[in-house]
């Protein structure tokens, strides 16, 4: 299987390091705007570079391709390699918007291409081991979590994360991953109550949103752009015969915080290092490429990355309204 990134950045880099350790696949192209940054992933996957994504797609002629670019493109570049009969992996979110995610789900449906959405926490060992034990009954009916996710604040090419109509906001970008394994926990919300604050700091944006199940479930989360320590996560799910905790603050045996990208900047996206063998990114690709050989369905599928999205409007809505917001009211 012949495998393209498209997006040279810190995720394009992450996938071009996995790409180059997976067996029976090969790199077949990198591409991003920036030159220096495609050849940079380029050469850790043994590859060609491209500035260009025709370019790449005419020359190397994929059959898969990892999506590594800023939210609003995600439908432009999602459609084109649809119609080209590709495959195609996208970070998340799916979009800013529901119709948007529709589309990209309708016109991979249209070309019969997969689709997968880049919710990698899903794949991330507590986490993954966490979900196992509450659906197994581990900590009897589960019925109140907590969710935290505290990072620095991203520094995307040409600081589109800044401007909220491309990135959404710490709980469309950072938080959306919590929003998704709330719902691996307790199933489909019923309501969301959010609460933004925004200092007068430029760099921190902080949210905590109350989602509620039925039968009176809740789960808190809290999201953080800004925090100046490493990037923390932390979970704690509470059943009537028990307590699963974890926080990866005093969890991981390893954690590298990287500074001095381009120009003396943090990297854009922080992501976790660890010493095991393969990072869960890996897994994440590895379990893709296996749903597109053997036609099974992804742990995670395009109608749960909708769902989050549509979660991520809601709260933004209760932020704006200062109201709950049912999910019955989104379509």
């Amino acid at each position: 299987m012949k495998i393209a990134v498209i997006g040279g950045g810190t995720m394009g880099m992450t996938y071009a390091r996995n790409i180059a350790k997976i067996e029976n696949v090969r790199a077949a192209g990198i591409c991003d705007a920036n030159r220096e940054r495609a050849e940079r992933a380029a050469q850790v996957c043994g590859t060609n570079a491209y500035t260009d994504a025709d370019e790449l797609l005419s020359s190397e002629r994929p059959d898969l391709v990892c999506v590594c670019l800023p939210t609003p493109l995600h439908k432009e570049f999602v459609g084109k390699l649809a119609g080209q009969g590709v495959h195609v992996i996208c970070e998340k979110p799916i979009a800013l918007d529901l119709d948007e995610a529709d589309q990209m789900i309708e016109v991979c449906a249209q070309h019969g291409v997969r689709l997968f959405i880049g919710h990698v926490v899903r794949f991330f060992p507590a986490y993954r081991d966490a979900a196992e034990r509450v659906k197994a009954g581990a900590i009897g009916s589960a019925g109140i979590a907590h969710f935290k996710r505290f990072g620095a604040y991203p520094e995307g090419e040409g600081d589109w994360y800044r401007d909220r109509a491309k990135s959404g906001g710490v709980i469309m970008d950072l938080m959306i991953h919590d929003i998704d394994f709330a719902r691996t926990v307790f199933g489909e919300a019923e309501s969301v109550y959010a609460n933004v604050s925004r200092t007068s700091h430029p760099d921190m944006e902080y949210a905590q949103v109350t989602l509620r199940f039925s039968g009176g479930r809740m789960a808190i989360l809290e999201g953080l752009w800004g925090y100046p320590g490493a990037f923390t996560t932390a979970f704690e799910i509470a059943g009537r015969q028990g307590v699963i905790r974890f926080d990866s603050s005093q969890a991981y045996s390893r954690m590298t915080k990287v500074h001095g990208g381009e120009k003396g900047r943090a990297e854009p996206v922080q992501v976790p290092r660890s010493t095991m063998l393969h990072d869960p990114y890996h897994d994440e690709l590895l379990h893709f490429i296996d749903c597109i050989r053997s036609g099974k369905e992804p742990l995670v599928g395009v109608r749960d990355a909708y769902e989050a999205v549509k979660i991520a409007l809601a709260a933004e809505q209760s932020v704006r309204t200062k109201q709950p917001v049912g999910l019955e009211d989104l379509r």
